[in-house]
């Protein structure tokens, strides 16, 4: 306790900040995170110990924000998000006042949850390639050598690599193991499954890769060297040693946003060519190619998850499993409205709110369950009684043998603890190559219904709070009323308002039959926005109608 409580006066909490643990954890100015990390310590060290000793993760990043931020995140045991419950105990931890009041609010945790804090505890840890991120690290291992937690430090590494280890250490050894508990045997199971996966068919055209100027590129160097000649990458910003260039004007979070190409690519892709952007951490991707004519196209997560559902439905059916194995996808209220009427003419199709755990959870009820954010950030899941059916399963024909082994090759290849950009870009390009598909053609799958997404700064996002998974307004009151009058008058007109997880913006989405449509409804409802908000007339932004 006396070795806590020095540790813990080492790493004050800042007064006049309050912090919050949402979908993406705690994210902020790094520089004002020194306290959370030393209190994220100790809480994966009470959390590995209610565990009975499993190892959890903690992942230090602030994926696609600007580089000053940063943040962290716990990984649960099986490799995927901290079960909902802890998050509101991160966030009292985190605001405890004093250090008497964080050992108060400790003791009550350990009392409530029940745990056992003479049993062991284990973390893994990683961080992105922020600067500020060495001290981060320093505070982690503060708070966990204050909790007596054997800590594992897993370096510069993408956020994905950090979920397979952490559930890749708690499988090892046991008949569900995941892989070899490190980063080579991460590379080495995407290598070999995509290999296997490409095998006789023509290789594709070179890929081009944005890596944001983070940590993807690290990732990306050792995965090209994996995959041997079945798949040839040319990496672009990968400079991750000038300040201020992760994630500025590019990865993937720039070209959703902006739906615009990189500047730093505009003489690097030529007509026909296909590419993708990866964001800070690499757990989101977004594609998109040049026409014949050298015009943009984005090829977003909406997109890839209709390429990749129609992809295994078909491969299920081949191999005579359609009785056994449903498949169905997950959205959000972002899924463009053209997908979501693609993909239901297919298969079942679940819409809930925005956020990562919300998507995973509801694909586990599916046998194969699908689900990518519009903004890229997907997985697909295959439930343990699916992957059991597929072993035993006995082919009566070799068109169906074949199709069995690309589906167990798609279990190894797919990172199925959380969305990550070069499993999923992976996933993507052996679908292309199984159906010969351009860019082009791939987007001919269905024409997106052209949208905007506009931030809007608010002084309190928590003022708005939402319904029926994010796509009504229920506070402030009113303002859902004088959305619905406004979308009434666009054809196909759709919008919704939605407070962000992660910073004081409130996200704007609209769409319509016509693009000068779309972004005259985005601004438009943006412009409502602001005002209620009582944002300042002289420094709302001019695009607000």
């Amino acid at each position: 306790m006396e070795s806590l409580r020095t540790l813990s006066n080492a790493h004050p909490k800042p007064p006049h900040i309050r912090f919050s643990y949402g979908t993406a954890g705690f994210r902020t100015l790094g520089s004002t995170l020194d306290s959370v990390l030393f209190r994220v310590g100790v809480l994966a060290g009470i959390r590995s110990k209610k565990l009975d000793g499993q190892t959890v993760g903690v992942m230090i990043t602030a994926s696609h924000n600007p580089e000053e931020d940063n943040g962290v995140k716990i990984v649960d045991s099986r490799g995927e998000m901290l079960e909902s419950s802890w998050e509101a105990h991160a966030t009292t931890l985190s605001n405890a006042p004093s250090t008497e009041n964080f050992i108060e609010a400790l003791d009550t945790l350990i009392r409530t949850t029940k745990t056992d804090v003479s049993k062991p505890a284990r973390v893994v840890y990683a961080r992105d390639t922020r600067p500020s991120g060495v001290a981060l690290v320093s505070a982690l291992e503060d708070g966990l050598s204050a909790i007596g937690a054997e800590g594992r430090n897993a370096g510069v590494t993408t956020t994905p690599i950090l979920h397979y280890l952490v559930k890749a250490i708690n499988t090892k050894n046991t008949p569900d193991s995941y892989g070899d508990d490190s980063e080579e045997g991460y590379f080495h199971k995407l290598g070999i499954s995509f290999r296997s996966l490409v095998a006789e068919r023509k290789a594709l055209e070179p890929l081009l890769i944005d890596c944001a100027n983070g940590v993807g590129t690290l990732a990306a160097i050792t995965l090209r060297d994996h995959l041997e000649d079945s798949l040839s990458l040319v990496l672009e910003n990968t400079d991750m040693s000038t300040h201020g260039t992760l994630n500025y004007l590019c990865g993937a979070d720039f070209v959703k946003t902006m739906q615009k190409l990189p500047p730093s690519l505009a003489n690097r892709m030529k007509p026909g060519q296909r590419a993708c952007s990866l964001d800070g951490d690499a757990d989101r991707l977004m594609y998109y190619y040049l026409d014949e004519r050298g015009t943009f196209h984005m090829l977003d997560g909406d997109k890839i998850a209709a390429l990749v559902a129609a992809f295994i439905v078909d491969l299920v059916r081949s191999a005579g499993l359609e009785t056994e194995i449903k498949v169905g996808i997950v959205q959000t209220a972002y899924a463009n409205g053209a997908s979501t009427k693609y993909l239901s003419g297919r298969l079942p199709v679940k819409c809930v709110a925005t956020g990562v755990k919300h998507l995973h959870h509801a694909a586990e009820h599916f046998d194969i369950g699908v689900y990518f954010e519009a903004n890229g950030h997907g997985t697909v899941l295959f439930s343990p009684s699916t992957q059991q059916k597929m072993t035993k399963h006995q082919p009566s024909t070799p068109a169906q043998s074949t199709a069995l082994k690309h589906l167990v090759n798609l279990t190894q290849l797919i990172n199925q603890t959380v969305g990550d950009a070069l499993s999923d870009m992976l996933l993507v390009e052996a679908v292309l190559s199984h159906r010969s598909y351009s860019g082009e053609e791939w987007d001919s799958l269905y024409v997106d219904l052209p949208n905007r997404l506009v931030k809007v700064v608010v002084a309190d996002r928590h003022a708005f709070r939402t319904e029926n998974a994010e796509r009504r307004l229920v506070s402030p009151p009113g303002l859902q009323g004088k959305i619905d009058e406004l979308v009434r008058r666009y054809e196909g007109g759709r919008s919704f308002v939605r407070p962000s997880g992660t910073e004081d913006v409130v996200r704007v989405y609209a769409e319509a039959v016509v693009r000068s449509q779309a972004d005259e409804l985005a601004f438009r409802v943006a412009g409502l926005v602001y005002d209620e908000a009582r944002g300042d007339p002289a420094r709302r932004p001019k695009e607000f109608l």
